[in-house]
């Protein structure tokens, strides 16, 4: 396969993430009480619930058998790995971690710590739905 090289990419950044989670309700109340997300709509036919951080949208759908479904595994699975959504900065980082860490439903995989060799930071996480979910605190 040739890569061959365009000056201008043809994409603008993330419209939107969509991800089917087996209770709906469960996993909007993650979003919306504890990342302080705004539902911006839904389809209640669907189910789908649309939220906002003001930066990007994420779509939750709800599964329609969820105990039929295959769960979240990274290494087995072609797609999502895990989500990475941005935090202020390493103090919020941290006011998070402590907060997920009082969340029915939320497995920390790692606490805060440097992502590879820099100044940056980051956590691991799976949220209530099972997602792989990972914040990031850039350096400033």
């Amino acid at each position: 396969m040739t890569h061959e090289t365009q000056a201008t990419p043809v994409t603008q950044g993330v419209h939107h993430v969509g991800l089917t989670v087996p209770e709906l309700q469960e996993t909007t109340s993650f979003f919306v009480d504890v990342l302080g997300y705004k539902q911006i709509g839904e389809v209640p036919d669907y189910p789908a619930v649309f939220l906002s951080d003001n930066q990007v949208m994420i779509t939750l759908w709800q599964a329609t058998n969820p105990e039929q479904a295959t769960p979240f595994d990274r290494t087995n699975v072609i797609g999502l790995h895990h989500l990475a959504l941005t935090v202020r900065d390493e103090v919020a980082l941290k006011e998070l971690h402590q907060r997920l860490a009082r969340v029915d439903g939320v497995a920390i995989e790692f606490a805060p710590e440097p992502l590879g060799d820099g100044p940056t930071q980051h956590m691991m996480c799976s949220i209530p739905g099972g997602i792989r979910t990972e914040f990031i605190a850039p350096a400033a």
